[in-house]
Order: structure tokens, then C-alpha cells, then sequence
């Protein structure tokens, strides 16, 4: 592919517009001759100091900043404003092939679990359908691990022309803050975007909530054309300021939940493990069976629903679909029972918002105690660790403050600050002897949440992650009990 063909985009004199380009990378060290090298300025490291790296391991040209560049690396430098931007288009041009119809998701909780529904919903329609995002990939014949809730541009488009290239035609993702805020979504062609809800998250990446939401508005006010559907959460503080930001860049808004427009929430029935709703659209009333327990999980669902109908499937097909869903891994997911009948979910709840969420979902089919094990990630959003141990204390009758990836941090520090705000709560630091305290406790009647880590297969300490797998630990401590 020629140089020239980035031309759109990209301020491209005519004689480097006959430069070939092998490939493209904004990592240095897998820079191959003939590549176009991305010069991004990180939040740990700048990219201007790993040009020369790049133009000796081959780099047919530079994309930079204005005015990053000091020295003359010897090869074209294309300046620009916005590398970020420049890289994702570049990547979309040069991997070409996406799936034919592509949705986004945002919000603070519940993006894996709508990309994973929509995916579901497709798929019992008889769609080749993938789902991208923090649990990883999951398309027809493909199912892997991911690390990134949204991959750099690079990674994220070569994936999507493997993904049409095997045949698949509808594709759901999540759209993170920090991937939003990077451009790695640009260049992606969305028909329809999502949203779910907004809570305390990556504070230590915004500096406010309002410019944290104001990053996952990208999707709606940047990234989708004019008049593609907004599918919103209507019951959520923020789902008005999302509407409103929509609407202003034009999108046809279509409103889900107890206060939507598009899918409206009649009445549920809590059980143990399903929900049976009542969902009005289009003049008509679908009596679900959700075979997955919590108010949270309703949302998801309309939300993927919504997104599922607005790009061409039919409202019935897509409502009785839900049905059929399986939850995402690690979200309020069953993992085992007591030889008594205490149920044990593990759940990747490790934000406010979420774990609030996940134990007053629980609250409805218990009959004795709700007991939670949960910890907070080191080297993060230090305020909301009182937070957490405010909401645990307050909603769970037994709360266990553990180690959550403490990473470079003291963890006994960390649950100090957990602590503080959980009078009568149990610190228990060692994780596996955290699960296995609870489990002991548990009697007939009781629930018990496993919250923080979710999908999760590591614990982070120092700059080592460690196996450590929480359905693994249920698992072993349930068959330790019942020997």
C-alpha cells in the first residue's frame, strides 16, 4: 500500500506519496522496514524518543506532533495534530475489511455484559456475530483471553479484518474512557452506539466525573454519523446529560428501562436465579424469562436488545432471544452451592457503582445473610476505596476486606483505607484464606459475593502477576467443605 493512500487524512506531499508501507505500529520494537511508526505522547513514556529505535529497525516514515521531533531522524516526518487520530484511520485504511455491521458500548459498568448479549441475540438469529472487549473475543470458532477493555487501533483493526475476513457480519464492543479518550475507536465504521450508566471510575485518569463522561460521550458526539441510533439507559443519573449529548450531535435516540421510550421495563419478578419482565415496545407487551438475577442485568439486556433492533433485527426475535443469555464470565456468575444451599457468585464488581449494584441484587432471593469478600486495586483511584467500604458494610451483613491487586502499593495500606469506612468489617489480606473464611461462614439462606476480580486469572503485586483464579479458589474451598 502507498503512502498517498493515507492521503485523507494525512498531509501527504506528492513525492512521499509513492513510499510503500509494509505495516503499522506505534510500538518501536515491532517495527519492520517498510512500516509507518506512530510517534504517540504516553502517559509513562514519549514516543519521539523511540523514533530512532524505529527508523533503525526499518521505519519507512514518522507521524508526530508538531514540533515533537528535534532532530532529523532521516526519514519523512508527517506532522500532525492529532497523531493518536492519524494512527487509527491508518490502521483502519490499511487492514481495510470490517464486519458489516459494528456496535459500540459505553458506560461505567455493564459494557462486557452488552457486548456479550447483543453477540447472543445475533447469534440465535443465525448471525455470524463477535463480541470484543474486556473478557476478550468471542466469535464463531474463536474464543480468547484479552487483557484491554478496548485494543490500540493497530491491534483492534487487524483483529476486526480477521473477524469479516472469517465470515463474520455483526460485531459488538465495549468502548472505554481511556480507549475513547485515545482515538482507538476511530476508524471504526459503528452503525449504532450504546450507553449504560456512569459511576466513580478512573479517577485517577479524569480528573473529573464530568470530563470522564464527557470522554465516553466521544462515541455518540464524535464517532457515530448523524442519525445512527443512541441506544440509553434512561434510568440513570447520567442518562439525561447522554440523551442531551446525543441529540445535540444528531443521533436518533432510543431510550431503554423503566423510564424508556424505545423498550420500556413494565414490571419484573426477582428470583434466584431469573427475572421475569414485562418489556412494552412498539405498541406491544413480550412477557422474558431472564435467566440471570439482578436489576443490573435487566439493563444490560435492554440495552443489548436495543442495540440488536436497531440495526435491523426484530423487536420480537430479539426480546424472546433474551431467553437464551448466558452471563458474562465473572459477572454475578454462579459458581457453586454449600451442602446447605448458600449460593456463591463471583463478580468483577471493583468500583462503587458495581458493587452497590451486585449486593443489592442479591438482597431480593436471601433469606438469611448476604456476605461479600472484596478488595481495591493498588496504584488507582485511592477515594473510592472508603467508598467501597461504606457501600459493603451498609449492604452486606458480613464484609471481608481482602487484597484486590495491590500492585506497587502496601496492601495493608490499602485495606487501612477500606477500613476505615467498614466498622465491623473482617480484614483478611490473604485472598485465598479471605474466600475460604467466608465460605466456612456460610449457612442455609446465606449468599455470598465474591466481588473484584470477575474474568480475572492473576493477582498483581509489585510489577508480578501472580495465577490466582476466584472461581478456582470457590470452587476448591466448596469441595473442601463438603469432604
Amino acid at each position: 500500500m502507498k503512502l498517498s493512500q493515507f492521503s485523507g487524512f494525512l498531509p501527504v506531499p506528492g513525492a512521499l506519496g509513492e513510499i510503500e508501507v509494509a505495516g503499522i505500529s506505534s510500538d518501536s520494537r515491532r517495527v519492520e522496514p517498510g512500516f509507518l511508526f506512530a510517534a504517540l505522547q504516553g502517559t509513562r513514556a514519549d514516543g519521539a524518543s523511540f523514533v530512532a529505535d524505529a527508523v533503525k529497525r526499518g521505519a519507512a516514515a514518522v507521524i508526530a506532533a508538531r514540533g515533537s521531533l528535534t532532530t532529523d531522524p532521516g526519514v519523512p516526518v508527517i506532522a500532525i495534530d492529532d497523531p493518536r487520530h492519524a494512527l487509527a484511520l491508518a490502521a483502519a485504511v490499511f487492514h481495510g475489511l470490517q464486519p458489516e455491521t459494528m456496535v459500540a458500548v459505553t458506560g461505567t459498568s455493564g459494557k462486557t455484559s452488552v457486548a456479550s448479549f447483543t453477540r447472543q441475540i445475533w447469534e440465535q438469529a443465525g448471525l455470524a456475530a463477535a463480541s470484543i472487549g474486556t473478557t476478550g473475543v468471542v466469535a464463531p470458532g474463536r474464543e480468547e483471553y484479552g487483557s484491554l477493555t478496548t485494543p490500540d487501533p493497530v491491534t483492534l483493526h487487524l483483529l476486526l479484518a480477521e473477524l469479516a475476513g472469517a465470515g463474520v457480519t455483526h460485531a459488538a464492543m465495549e468502548a472505554s474512557s481511556h480507549g475513547l479518550d485515545q482515538r482507538r475507536l476511530d476508524g471504526v465504521r459503528l452503525a449504532a452506539g450504546g450507553f449504560t450508566n456512569l459511576g466513580r471510575d478512573h479517577m485517577d485518569y479524569h480528573p473529573t466525573v464530568e470530563e470522564y463522561h464527557a470522554a465516553k460521550m466521544r462515541l455518540f458526539t464524535e464517532l457515530l454519523p448523524k442519525g445512527a441510533p443512541a441506544v440509553v439507559f434512561a434510568d440513570d443519573t447520567w442518562s439525561q446529560p447522554t440523551i442531551d449529548a446525543a441529540r445535540g450531535a444528531g443521533l436518533e435516540v432510543l431510550t431503554v428501562g423503566r423510564k424508556g421510550d424505545f423498550l420500556q421495563l413494565k414490571r419484573v419478578e426477582h428470583e434466584r436465579f431469573r427475572q421475569r419482565a414485562e418489556i412494552a415496545t412498539g405498541g406491544e407487551i413480550y412477557e422474558i424469562d431472564l435467566p440471570l438475577a439482578g436489576d443490573f442485568q435487566i439493563a444490560n439486556a435492554l440495552v443489548a436488545a436495543g442495540l440488536a433492533i436497531s440495526t435491523g433485527l426484530e423487536a420480537g426475535k430479539a426480546l424472546m432471544a433474551l431467553e437464551g443469555l448466558k452471563g458474562a464470565s465473572g459477572r454475578l456468575e454462579h459458581v457453586g452451592t454449600t451442602p446447605e444451599g448458600a449460593p456463591v457468585y463471583v463478580d468483577y464488581a471493583h468500583k462503587p457503582d458495581a458493587l452497590e449494584n451486585v449486593l443489592k441484587a442479591v438482597r431480593p432471593f436471601t433469606t438469611g445473610r448476604v456476605l461479600v469478600v472484596f478488595g481495591c486495586g493498588g496504584d488507582r483511584d485511592r477515594g473510592k476505596r472508603p467508598i467501597m467500604g461504606e457501600i459493603a458494610t451498609r449492604l452486606a451483613d458480613v464484609s471481608i476486606v481482602t487484597d484486590d491487586n495491590p500492585r506497587s502499593e502496601e496492601p495493608a495500606a490499602i485495606r487501612a483505607a477500606i477500613m476505615e469506612a467498614a466498622p465491623g468489617a473482617i480484614e483478611i489480606g490473604d485472598r485465598r484464606q479471605a474466600i475460604r473464611e467466608a465460605i466456612t461462614m456460610l449457612h442455609a439462606g446465606d449468599t455470598l459475593v465474591v466481588a473484584g476480580k470477575g474474568h480475572e486469572e492473576g493477582q498483581t503485586v509489585g510489577d508480578v502477576t501472580l495465577p490466582f483464579s476466584d472461581h478456582a479458589e470457590v470452587r476448591a474451598a466448596l469441595a473442601e467443605r463438603a469432604a
